[in-house]
């Protein structure tokens, strides 16, 4: 589909008719920073309202999910476990399915640990069957020379998601493309797989958790290369908001183009 024939805050197809479940990107897309953006809690509402379900899909994995439960909160929002997908939590579940028992590095930091453990993966820093890294906000030199060392060996290489920033509320900071930049500077290797979103592995998990087909999800965000790819691609209903980090202006130049555009997610209650 030509973006140019893209229709902005319409569903000419009614395409959404048959959207049972809305997978929601989070900054950008239903909330800046700590505010809701206009008209967030009206669609949540109505999603609800028209017998449908929510989860939010994340994939920063230098965050625990009581983290985001905290934080939604605090905004007056509260989910059950079962309505928060991270790429840390899609990991877990890849990794029980492809390598049960197996003995972890994790390059995570204090937080990822501790629900690596709470979910039953054996962690090892010394003697590990394979390498999992993830946004690591406690990264040191040691640990930098460490999962190099591992990387080298030829030990398989997991990374929990993609994104080379991370956007703050001051600008952007590293994120895990970026390390996975360095470890391939010193070892010429690129992770073996990557987990979270546009790849298949975090769509797989999600149908699993709210019970969905790739037909009745709708993959709801504000970066075309990580959110849209990963519904377009996926065989997900891709919708692409305005309200966070890309433009109209950056579709033409995408190689991924969006069934639906809409200001903000405010925009598609009539819709629904």
């Amino acid at each position: 589909m030509s973006d140019n024939r893209i229709k902005v805050n319409a569903d000419p197809d009614h395409l959404l008719d048959r959207i049972k479940c809305f997978a929601l990107d989070m900054d950008g897309t239903i909330y800046l920073g700590e505010q809701w953006i206009d008209g967030a809690r009206d669609f949540l509402n109505r999603v609800e309202e028209t017998g449908r379900k929510y989860v939010f899909m994340t994939n920063n994995s230098s965050k625990s999910a009581d983290v985001y439960f905290d934080k939604l909160e605090r905004m007056g929002l509260k989910i059950r476990p079962e309505q928060l997908i991270t790429s840390g939590h899609a990991t877990v579940d890849f990794l029980k399915k492809n390598f049960p028992g197996k003995k972890v590095f994790l390059l995570g930091n204090p937080m990822l640990t501790a629900e690596f453990e709470k979910m039953g993966i054996p962690l090892d820093d010394e003697h590990p069957d394979l390498v999992i890294t993830a946004f690591d906000t406690s990264l040191d030199y040691k640990k930098m020379c460490k999962v190099c060392d591992f990387v080298r060996e030829g030990l398989p290489y997991i990374a929990t998601h993609p994104d080379f920033n991370c956007p703050t509320e001051t600008g952007f900071i590293p994120d895990a493309g970026s390390i996975h930049a360095f470890i391939e500077a010193s070892t010429k290797r690129r992770p073996d797989k990557v987990i979270g979103k546009p790849n298949r592995e975090i769509v797989e998990y999600t149908l699993k958790m709210t019970h969905c087909t790739e037909k009745e999800t709708a993959m709801v965000g504000d970066r075309l290369y990580t959110d849209i790819a990963a519904g377009v691609n996926n065989g997900l209903t891709g919708i692409f908001v305005l309200s966070g980090e890309a433009q109209l202006k950056d579709l033409p130049d995408s190689d991924v183009k969006p069934h639906l555009i809409f200001d903000s997610v405010k925009q598609m209650i009539p819709c629904l």
